[in-house]
């Protein structure tokens, strides 16, 4: 309701990461994209191992101290585009309504339900005491309205299960959340988070290894692996789950699938629970679940026949629609909504999904207790290919593909993540629906953005580009 209290959770990557003023994560992984990536470079920001549910010490301590405001990726997992507009997007709350969560997105999703439990019970007191110099016809107290983007929706429903925080919610909304995992955590933990070594040569052997180092000591990434049958087995005709044993993942540490298996199963049995107590098994909170099949996402992880290594090359069987990081089947929350019906889909990939404009409509419903719609996305969305990562030594290919590009005045431009200076990119049309460049820069982050027109429709990407 529109008196309610309005608390925003990041997803990964979501929180700037600071030690003594410096904003570790930019800083490392900057350098990390450099010459040479050594596993020095992200040292600052891997934590202990085994920490599991718990606090690091101190020398391991980062403080989370906002929200990120531009784009950010992690090489082979998922993007963040920021969020400097999110008070806006959530139909602007008065003064002391609107509540952002940053925290620190490397620790484990149930520690950081808990922080969140402990910061909605001090901030729901503060406004309830103030809540009626705003809305003094309020119909009742004040509750939580819980927003969340991409892995804050993991947090956010962990606060409500299995944290304490069910009687003081309104309502949750997910954008992007990935229910049940993503097939990528798969790829970055076995280190081939940029693809194929193959392909992309000894440096993007050494990249991959330094990441997936870094990523085995962070409890939020293991709590990523897909929980749904995501493993496809060449020759086999059944897809299975990565804690199947007869074809265990390659590299894949058996702790971290038992973490993740354990992580959800916890949830689930919490829901369970409360769904034996609840009138008629309802929950006492309303759930909007927002999500997108508007791109090809990695949904499916390859195996060789006798299961002794991945299989990287492309291939379809490993795609399916979904936001660009996380697959439809993941988007869904089924432990809340009876069937895909009830799901709000857009035609936004999921880093952007919490600026989106449609989204944005979406929340001020919501707000004002008014009927979210079911659909949010249209037939004339433009998409924008461009690799996810690659080496800065050699040009890329970008392409745009959607109806009539021809007549729709298609501009783009890319930046440094970081710089506001814009470059103009200069497509060339191949067919009526098919522009494509070629771009060569340097190693680090950029954003790639295609615009048309009639109507307007925009489309953009993080390119991670590393030394070689």
């Amino acid at each position: 309701m529109k008196h309610d209290l309005v608390v925003f959770v990041p997803g990964f990557l979501g929180s700037r990461l600071r030690r003594d003023g410096r904003d570790i994560w930019d800083e490392y992984g900057n350098a990390l994209l450099g010459s040479g990536p050594s596993a020095p470079a992200l040292a600052e920001l891997a934590l202990p191992p085994g920490l599991g549910d718990e606090l690091p010490d101190e020398r391991f301590r980062l403080v989370a101290d906002e929200l990120l405001t531009v784009p950010d990726s992690m090489p082979g997992l998922l993007s963040c585009m920021g969020y400097p507009d999110i008070r806006a997007s959530l139909g602007d709350p008065v003064e002391g309504q609107y509540v952002p969560f940053p925290y620190d997105w490397r620790l484990s999703h149930r520690l950081v339900a808990d922080q969140l439990n402990a910061r909605v019970q001090r901030e729901l007191a503060r406004w309830c005491e103030q809540v009626d110099r705003h809305y003094p016809g309020r119909p009742d107290d004040p509750k939580v309205i819980l927003v969340c983007h991409s892995t804050g929706g993991l947090v956010g429903r962990h606060y409500l299960e299995c944290s304490g925080g069910r009687e003081t919610a309104r309502a949750l909304v997910t954008l992007g959340t990935p229910q049940q995992g993503l097939a990528q955590a798969v790829r970055l933990l076995t280190g081939h988070a940029v693809g194929d070594d193959e392909d992309l040569g000894a440096d993007a052997r050494m990249l991959n290894e330094v990441l997936r180092d870094f990523a085995l000591t962070l409890p939020s990434v293991a709590q990523l692996l897909p929980v749904y049958d995501a493993v496809r087995v060449k020759g086999k005709s059944r897809l299975r789950t990565v804690a199947d044993s007869r074809y265990p993942v390659p590299d894949l540490p058996t702790a971290v699938v038992e973490e993740a298996v354990s992580f959800h199963r916890r949830f689930q049995a919490a829901r369970e629970a409360h769904r034996h107590t609840d009138t008629d098994g309802r929950l006492p909170y309303q759930v909007y679940c927002v999500g997108s099949t508007a791109f090809p996402t990695v949904r499916t992880i390859g195996l060789s026949s006798d299961g002794s290594r991945l299989v990287m090359k492309s291939d379809d069987n490993f795609l399916a629609p979904g936001d660009g990081t996380v697959p439809r089947e993941s988007a869904v929350a089924e432990w809340a909504v009876q069937d895909e019906s009830a799901m709000l889909w857009t035609d936004h990939r999921n880093g952007d999904m919490a600026s989106a404009a449609a989204v944005g409509e979406t929340l001020a419903a919501v707000r004002k207790g008014d009927p979210a719609g079911g659909m949010l996305a249209g037939d004339e969305q433009i998409t924008l290919y461009v690799p996810d990562v690659a080496p800065a030594s050699k040009p890329f290919e970008a392409s745009v593909v959607g109806a009539s590009l021809r007549e729709r005045n298609v501009r783009a431009f890319m930046w440094r993540v970081g710089r506001p200076v814009r470059q103009p990119v200069v497509f060339t049309a191949t067919t009526p629906d098919l522009f494509r460049a070629e771009l060569e820069v340097g190693p680090g982050r950029w954003v790639v953005e295609a615009v048309a027109e009639g109507p307007n429709r925009a489309d953009r990407k993080v390119v991670t580009l590393f030394a070689p």
